[in-house]
């Protein structure tokens, strides 16, 4: 299974935060897959809320630097898909409940 495979590397991305508000870039829902291309190589696809992020070079490189810190990794490619679109239901229980105590979501 995929995700067993991955599951690590998720884990890393949970030290990853949105500029914006203190929670992962996996919990905000942003990081739609991680594959291991081949040895040492990952692939990340991933979205953003809009497409007037400012902050996307800034979250792009905070993902590749954490996950160039795992041992087994020497190269990231990022992949920034809009199809599907991000939605409030990308977010993980988690997220929500960060966001309904800042107040942003309910």
């Amino acid at each position: 299974m995929q995700i067993m495979e991955t599951e690590k590397y998720w884990d890393a991305l949970t030290e990853v935060m949105d500029p914006e508000f203190p929670i992962s870039v996996v919990d905000m829902g942003l990081i739609y897959g991680i594959t291991k291309v081949d040895e040492g190589k990952l692939a990340v696809r991933m979205t953003y809320t809009s497409t007037g992020c400012g902050c996307m070079q800034w979250i792009e490189n905070d993902i590749k630097e954490r996950l160039l810190q795992e041992e087994d990794i020497a190269e990231v490619e990022i992949e920034v898909v809009w199809s599907p679109p991000w939605t409030v239901n990308n977010l993980s229980e988690k997220g929500r409940a960060k966001l309904k105590t800042w107040g942003v979501s309910s």
